[in-house]
């Protein structure tokens, strides 16, 4: 009978954890759509980031719980025999915020420093997740013919919520995220 009741626990366990995995790797944010490019004075980078917004995330959002998603741009001189060179570490943050009363999105993005206010989950969706021509550094402090790489990825920080809360909702951490580290090489 003890033996059996191992094997009952074991499988409980097993069945809640093979359960929490699969909810914690649902999350499948990657970032797409990325497009570096230049101006006449400026280096440029364009990009998405898609299947960021879960079930749980958008329940959280709608219940007023304000998130934060940060970008992650680099710029490196590639050199051969030594260690790359560093020339742009850039970290862009946008934040939504859910108005309940007023049934609206907040969206704060740091790289202009505006807030955009729209009635459409969509588009709060659509401006949490991208960076439009986003400024990396001037092209007067980039060599012709050397070879340069950018590295990107996003993050869902981290979520502070009163101590209370922690207890209702505790499977805010499996919507936790981090993308993959994308690399692009270019020779300027």
């Amino acid at each position: 009978m003890k033996l059996s009741m191992n094997r009952k626990i074991c499988v409980i366990l097993f069945g809640i954890l093979f359960f929490v995995q699969n909810l914690a790797f649902a999350q499948d944010a990657r970032l797409t759509n990325i497009i570096v490019t230049n101006t006449r004075d400026d280096l440029l980078i364009y990009l998405n980031v898609e299947g960021a917004f879960i079930d749980e995330m958008k329940k959280a959002i709608l219940s007023g719980v304000p998130t934060t998603f940060s970008f992650f741009v680099t710029l490196y001189k590639v050199r051969n025999l030594w260690f790359d060179k560093n020339l742009a570490d850039i970290k862009i943050t946008h934040t939504i915020k859910y108005n309940n009363l007023k049934k609206e999105f907040n969206v704060t993005r740091s790289e202009s420093g505006e807030s955009v206010v729209t009635q459409s989950f969509g588009e709060a969706q659509k401006l949490m997740g991208e960076i439009d021509s986003l400024k990396i550094i001037p092209l007067s402090k980039l060599e012709k013919g050397s070879h340069y790489q950018i590295r990107a990825n996003a993050e869902l920080n981290k979520v502070t919520l009163p101590y209370y809360l922690h207890y209702v909702i505790f499977f805010v951490s499996l919507w936790d995220f981090e993308t993959d580290l994308y690399a692009i090489d270019f020779i300027y």
